[in-house]
């Protein structure tokens, strides 16, 4: 995999939330993506970059464009030092939440998304990655 190229975001406000998804929405366009497909990737991204900043008290948003065997994508890595998830099995079921929202923001990523990876570590914080290939 070769990166084409990269950008962080920082994720400390509500403003933050609206720069990240106006870049992954030019991202996805630049890339060629479609409608349906520029709306998977936003959507997931906003979803992600609001649990950073409510769950994980801040963090960063790294956008990444990336060609393999022939495909190009957009990667985004979000990345806390908050508490952690200490079970992610649970908080990736449906309805699962800790606050007063849906419970669709972790599940509902991961649906929008071709590849979704979560790293956590309680008391340290959490990395959730998520690719979208175009085609």
């Amino acid at each position: 995999m070769t990166i084409t190229h990269d950008e962080t975001l920082p994720l400390r406000t509500p403003e933050d939330i609206v720069r990240v998804r106006q870049q992954v929405r030019s991202w996805a366009i630049a890339i060629g993506f479609g409608l349906v497909d520029q709306t998977k990737i936003v959507t997931a991204a906003s979803e992600l970059a609001r649990n950073t900043i409510d769950y994980g008290g801040g963090g960063e948003a790294r956008l990444l464009r990336i060609a393999d065997t022939g495909r190009t994508g957009l990667r985004i890595v979000f990345e806390d030092r908050g508490p952690g998830i200490s079970d992610v099995e649970l908080a990736l079921r449906d309805g699962y939440t800790t606050g007063s929202g849906l419970g669709l923001g972790l599940s509902g990523a991961r649906r929008l998304s071709n590849e979704f990876d979560i790293h956590t570590v309680p008391g340290e914080g959490t990395r959730i990655t998520i690719t979208r290939w175009k085609g």
